[in-house]
Parts: structure tokens; C-alpha cells; sequence
């Protein structure tokens, strides 16, 4: 089994490493010891349009808007909603790990190696499917293990172990300054909007930062967002130095008394180190002008790669030291046991957990609920 799934991983290592990136090339980074360009004034927007006499793109503003929200009172409560989003997860794990089981008297050798399989088919990866293999062989050892039906509870009980990581609350800084990352398509910029929709729901005074320039139309749609939500934007225009922007943002979110400041970057390739390198140099930029920023960098994940999200989240956090995550896209996909297997492997908190489109579908992620709705 090892031997097929290394194999396996050598494969989509391969085809990870042959991603071709979407944004522009990136233009030669100043040392951070050196000036840096002049940019002039930051431009800051609140209701105006970002781009004066000059309508969105047809597709911006469609890939923007947010969808039409239902009434609050016809939404499902959260456990509802989680459930049913992990119905296909649960399908790929939980139910065939039920009929392995089903029936079975004894749990010998070849229901073990049957359940390996399951658990590694299922997006657990080697080392959290070996650690949960071991919980169970443990059990079976002490003579603890009577009944068939133990192995689904202790199966439960060790991932609910392996999510129960606390994520710091820095919440009280101002202005609180996060920086999202991640790779191209995973969702970044939506995160951002609902994150800014949360906290001026709360009544908080939210900046959001455009520092992707180098995307077509990233600062369009940002804008667009921020006026829909009801945040205010620092922006330069297509192909300035990211840092440069990054700059002027901490500079007006100390001048207007800003609580919150959501810093959007340019997809990337994880396996880009000159790209890796702009990061590390937006996060130097923002703790030398504003002490402690970024309190947070919030890794977006993409549920749907499955263990292309770990190699993801490894190269990141060796980056720029990533402290907590969001994990996208989880609504129609069977590969959400990627979720343990990044948690056990990295020890790093999920924050976020996105079940649909709507402005409100990204959750605070509990963990107790969200393997009840797994085994449920």
C-alpha cells in the first residue's frame, strides 16, 4: 500500500510542479534597505468607484457580485449546512469504512489493510492515515478493541484530536492587519470580501488592501467588493510595486483609525521562489511601518486539490509563517479529509471553512462539528 501510494504522490508532485502561473511576470524587487518608488498619495475610495469614467468589465462585475442572499430566517443552521456540504466526503470515508465493517466478527489483518486503503483514498495522506492506523492497532493490542463497530469511534475521536489546534485570538490589535495568501484560483479575493462583510457587519471601520497588480482586472473586481461591503481601498494601478501599496495602506489605516485591515496578494505558485520572495518582502514592508503587522497570515486553501493543498501549505508557512488557514470550496467535493491531514501534518489551526457562494457561507470552523457532520 505504501509503495502504490508514493507512487501516487510522485505523480501529482510532478504534475503540481507543471502549473503554469497566471499572473504577469513579476518585475525586479528593491532591496528592502533601499528607497522605495515613488508612488504619491494612496488612493482611498469608500462609495466612490475605483476607476472614474470607466465601468467595470462586463465579466468583473459579474465574477464580483456577490449572488442574491436569501432571507436570514430561511438558512439552514450551520450543523445543517455542514452536513449536507460533506455528504461526498462522507460518502468516499465514513461510508465505506461502515461496510467494511458491516458484518465483520473480528478485525484481523486484511480489514486493517482494507481500512489503510480507505483512509488513504479518502485524502488523509500517509502520516495522518499511519497515525490514525496506529490509534486503532492500539486498541486491538489492549484487547480494548471487543466490537467492529469501536473502530468508527476511535476513528472519530483521533481526528477530532488532530483539529482541536486553538487559533490565537490577535483580534485585538488596531488596526488588526491580516495578510491572505495562497495560490491562484483558490478564492482569495471572495475570502477577503466576506471577511470585510463580517467585520463591518460588526461595525468595524474595514480597509482592504489591493496589492495583486499584476492580475487582470484583481484591482476592479477588489473595488467592486469593497463597495459592495462597504470597505474603504488603497490601490495603486496595474503592475506597481506591491510593497509600494502595501506601504501607503499602513500608513492611511493608522491616519483614519482603521480596526481592520485585509491585505489581497497576487495568486502564486507555491513552487515560485521569486514570488515567494515578493511575499516575504509585503510582510517585512508592513511590520516596519506599522509594529506587529501582519497579525495574521490567513492561507487560503482550495478543498478540491487535495494533498496538493499539504505541499501548498508547507512551502507558505516556510515563507511567511502562516498562523491560521481557510479552506474553500469544500461544498461538492469528496476530498475533504484534507482538512485532518493538513492540521495533523502542519499543526496549523483552520479558521475559515467556506460551505457556498453567499456572503455568509464563510464559517468559523469547529471542529467537534465538523466530524460530527463527517460521522454523523
Amino acid at each position: 500500500m505504501l509503495k502504490w501510494f508514493t507512487k501516487r504522490k510522485k505523480n501529482e508532485t510532478e504534475e503540481a510542479a507543471q502549473e503554469v502561473e497566471q499572473a504577469e511576470p513579476t518585475p525586479s524587487l528593491d532591496d528592502e534597505s533601499g528607497p522605495l518608488p515613488d508612488v504619491g498619495e494612496p488612493e482611498l475610495l469608500a462609495q466612490e468607484p475605483a476607476v472614474e469614467e470607466t465601468p467595470a468589465p462586463a465579466e468583473v462585475a459579474e465574477e464580483a457580485a456577490p449572488p442574491a442572499e436569501p432571507p436570514l430566517n430561511n438558512k439552514k443552521g450551520y450543523f445543517a449546512r455542514l452536513k449536507e456540504r460533506l455528504a461526498e466526503t462522507r460518502a468516499v470515508l465514513t461510508t465505506r469504512v461502515d461496510h467494511l465493517i458491516l458484518g465483520v466478527k473480528e478485525i484481523d489483518e486484511n480489514v486493517l489493510e482494507d481500512l489503510e486503503e480507505i483512509l488513504i483514498t479518502s485524502d488523509l495522506g500517509v502520516a495522518t492515515t499511519g497515525a490514525l492506523m496506529a490509534a486503532v492497532r492500539e486498541k486491538i493490542a489492549r484487547r480494548e478493541l471487543k466490537s467492529p463497530d469501536r473502530v468508527r469511534q476511535i476513528l472519530r475521536e483521533a481526528m477530532l484530536r488532530f483539529l482541536l489546534l486553538p487559533c490565537p485570538d490577535r483580534s485585538g490589535a488596531r488596526p488588526y492587519v491580516v495578510l491572505v495568501v495562497g495560490v491562484n484560483g483558490v478564492g482569495k479575493t471572495t475570502t477577503i470580501a466576506k471577511l470585510a462583510h463580517r467585520y463591518v457587519s460588526e461595525g468595524k471601520k474595514v480597509m482592504v488592501v489591493a496589492a495583486d497588480t499584476f492580475r487582470a482586472a484583481a484591482v476592479e473586481q477588489l473595488t467592486i467588493w469593497s463597495e459592495r461591503v462597504g470597505a474603504e481601498i488603497v490601490k495603486q494601478k496595474t503592475g506597481a510595486d506591491p510593497s509600494a501599496v502595501v506601504f501607503d495602506a499602513m500608513s492611511a489605516a493608522q491616519a483614519r483609525g482603521m480596526d481592520v485591515v485585509l491585505i489581497d496578494t497576487a495568486g502564486r505558485l507555491h513552487t515560485k521562489v521569486n514570488l515567494m520572495d515578493e511575499l516575504k518582502k509585503i510582510k517585512r514592508i508592513a511590520s516596519r511601518e506599522l509594529p506587529g503587522a501582519p497579525h495574521d497570515v490567513l492561507l487560503v486553501l482550495d478543498a478540491t486539490t487535495g494533498q496538493n493543498a499539504v505541499s501548498q501549505a508547507k512551502l507558505f508557512h516556510e515563507a511567511v509563517e502562516v498562523t491560521e488557514l481557510a479552506m474553500t470550496k469544500l461544498d461538492g467535493t469528496a476530498k475533504g479529509g484534507i482538512l485532518v491531514a493538513i492540521a495533523h501534518e502542519l499543526g496549523l489551526p483552520i479558521r475559515y471553512i467556506g460551505l457556498g457562494e453567499q456572503m455568509e457561507d464563510l464559517r468559523d470552523f469547529d471542529p467537534a462539528a465538523f466530524v460530527e457532520a463527517l460521522f454523523g
